[in-house]
């Protein structure tokens, strides 16, 4: 199974595209029982594991995972039970949690984001993991290649060595008068690094002054709008991460839009809960 190549920023489609992926898999360990008996009752467990919050109900690309394995004939509380596992923004409690997963002896793991995937990686070489929101695969050591993964991973790349340039040029577009770009960014989260050390050459090109703020704590989110002000910023990046940004987009949004920043997100979800555009 190959890895798929995320272009479209759009956190719906890629959410029931994972779910296709999940289904695939699904279907490939039940197909040798499938050949011996009909199993209409069968229920299926899959794991969700998130640096985020568990809460089943929380936000777009939840439900359209659930929408992606409904279209495919996997309904909760009919043949499926989703085991949603979430670190709370502590991502030391990813590997207990996913060794948690493995004892539930769910058929497949849905890992959210590169911490995550690596928690999955550690805690089984032979249960199916699927993972999402993952920047390069091959050199975080998950898959061979994006063409023949091998090993027990799969699942979807979401292009962040490439994508973030684009964004900046597009808010220069935007904003031409602009020339202090806010770049707001938990840097805890994995890919942090190489994508600031992206955009800092996307902006030498651009004539643009980058000012990184760092975010670490839901809290600390007005002090840092309130930074950005000080330091004079004509616009803002936001670089999202399952780990804290996600589960605040409202807020980031909502604060945005009263500082008169401009903003460009990584997803459409932004922009869904207020946000200019992504």
């Amino acid at each position: 199974m190959t890895i798929s190549l995320c272009r479209l920023e759009d956190t719906t489609v890629t959410c029931r595209t994972l779910g296709l992926l999940v289904t695939l898999t699904l279907r490939i360990l039940v197909a040798p029982l499938a050949a011996e008996v009909q199993q209409a009752t069968k229920v299926y467990r899959i794991g969700w594991l998130s640096p985020g919050f568990p809460h089943p109900d929380h936000g777009p690309p939840v439900d359209a995972f659930r929408q992606g394995l409904r279209e495919f004939g996997y309904v909760e509380g009919q043949n499926l039970v989703i085991a949603y596992r979430g670190a709370e923004g502590r991502i030391e409690r990813l590997p207990d949690l996913a060794a948690e997963l493995v004892q539930l002896q769910v058929a497949v793991m849905v890992a959210v984001g590169t911490a995550a995937t690596r928690a999955a990686q550690g805690a089984t070489h032979t249960l199916p993991i699927v993972m999402t929101g993952t920047s390069d695969p091959v050199a975080q050591g998950f898959v061979a290649s994006l063409a023949r993964p091998g090993g027990n991973i799969t699942g979807l790349s979401n292009l962040m060595a490439d994508l973030p340039s684009k964004r900046l040029e597009i808010l220069k577009e935007t904003v031409p008068h602009s020339a202090r770009i806010a770049v707001l960014v938990n840097p805890d989260n994995p890919p942090a690094k190489s994508v600031l050390n992206t955009l800092t050459v996307a902006a030498q090109a651009l004539r643009l002054h980058l000012h990184v703020v760092e975010l670490r704590h839901a809290e600390e989110l007005d002090t840092a709008f309130a930074a950005m002000t000080q330091e004079g910023a004509d616009a803002l990046m936001v670089l999202s991460d399952p780990l804290l940004m996600d589960n605040l987009l409202g807020r980031v949004a909502d604060l945005a839009t009263k500082s008169r920043l401009p903003a460009m997100y990584d997803w459409k979800m932004y922009v869904e809960a207020g946000g200019l555009m992504s």
